[in-house]
């Protein structure tokens, strides 16, 4: 598909700018906050609805205390975020303002989209927002935000927001001109890739040593984000941000970055949600007996199939299933926390009441909350995963 026809076709779409466009060496660039809000302004008319995930409070923080290259520690970083929070959105507003566009800032932690009641609730805002014509500002609150409970980087926070959404598209806007074939910097000959049908361990090896955005996401992390993107249906389009008119040019039909397919099969939006969003709080191990049940039998994970239990986990919460030799075969909704895992570990269903003193469920996963891998992708998969 042409980038034009998608473009065109698309409901929702997402659009994701970095802090390598958004900012140089003074602090936040005011011109290109005002280029990037026309051209999204663009992208809305004729009924379409566009989310914005913007990076850059911390680089404006910075500025405004004087602050433009020196190291600083979490608190300092923190702080930062929230002197330049109200700069960034103050830019953001009179921008979209001027194109008769109203902006509204959603500041969001991993726990408000780990959570699913929280996640659920995160929608409904944005599903108004989106309806009354706004553009919804989305960045993670950096405020609150240390390394632990982060989402990653805004690339991840976009492809999250892309499935939460139903989001035809996510369009990553950085300072390179797409996904390249190897690193540059040892390969002068390293050409751009203009269409990437399935994001596979050969892309992921080239793309890790790749230079990218200054700020947390490196091309690597968009490669991750666009693959995640593409197990929930839609498209994704890495291109370069620095170019005044890249997204006027796209909707053209310019052949400019990358673009990434989606996977004919996709994950419903809950499967999506349960594999690459949902807070993870251990490991099961199952023998080889459970192997073919679950990746061609579309089985239930079974407390007879488990042969180990890792970490600390409560029911409910989403655990990793592993194989023998420690392949990751997917990641499901326990239905019991880990101390009753490990109990019934090993049991047939007509054992659980037994070890457990009541009656409870016959599955230790049960097959709608389970998002099965193939076992051919399993490298891929440990990257996906990978915090």
């Amino acid at each position: 598909m042409e980038r034009a026809e998608l473009i065109a076709n698309c409901r929702r779409l997402v659009v994701k700018v970095g802090s390598a466009v958004l900012t140089g060496p003074t602090g936040l660039d005011r011109r290109r906050v005002e280029f990037l809000a026309g051209q999204v302004a663009r992208l809305a008319e004729g009924g379409r609805q566009v989310l914005l995930v913007s990076s850059g409070a911390v680089a404006t923080g910075r500025s405004k205390m004087g602050l433009m290259g020196a190291a600083l520690t979490i608190p300092q970083k923190q702080a930062a975020a929230a002197m330049g929070q109200a700069g960034l959105m103050q830019a953001y507003e009179e921008a979209f303002e001027a194109h008769g566009k109203k902006a509204a800032q959603v500041l969001l932690t991993a726990d408000d989209l780990r959570h699913r009641t929280r996640y659920e609730n995160a929608r409904n805002t944005l599903d108004q927002l989106l309806d009354w014509g706004a553009i919804p500002v989305v960045n993670e609150n950096d405020t609150v935000a240390v390394d632990e409970i982060k989402l990653g980087d805004n690339d991840n926070l976009a492809a999250m927001l892309t499935n939460l959404l139903g989001a035809e598209l996510l369009i990553i806007l950085t300072n390179v001109e797409g996904v390249l074939d190897a690193d540059p910097r040892q390969n002068p000959a390293a050409r751009r890739i203009p269409v990437v049908d399935r994001v596979e361990a050969g892309l992921l090896t080239a793309a890790s040593g790749q230079p990218g955005a200054v700020g947390l996401g490196g091309i690597l992390s968009k490669v991750r984000s666009a693959d995640k993107v593409a197990r929930c249906g839609a498209h994704t389009i890495v291109a370069d941000g620095r170019m005044d008119d890249v997204l006027d040019r796209l909707r053209a039909g310019e052949d400019l970055g990358t673009l990434f397919l989606p996977r004919p099969s996709r994950l419903t939006s809950r499967k999506h949600w349960i594999a690459f969003t949902a807070a993870q709080g251990g490991e099961v191990v199952v023998d080889e007996g459970a192997v073919r049940p679950l990746t061609e039998g579309g089985k239930s994970l079974l407390a007879a199939g488990v042969i180990e239990v890792r970490g600390r986990f409560a029911a409910g919460q989403a655990v990793k299933v592993l194989g023998p030799g420690e392949a990751i075969l997917g990641v499901g909704l326990s239905n019991y926390s880990s101390e009753e895992m490990d109990q019934v570990k090993g049991l047939h269903s007509d054992q659980i009441s037994v070890a457990l003193g009541r009656e409870d469920h016959p599955e230790a996963i049960h097959r709608d909350n389970l998002v099965v891998f193939g076992l051919d992708e399993e490298e891929e998969v440990a990257c996906l995963l990978r915090n």
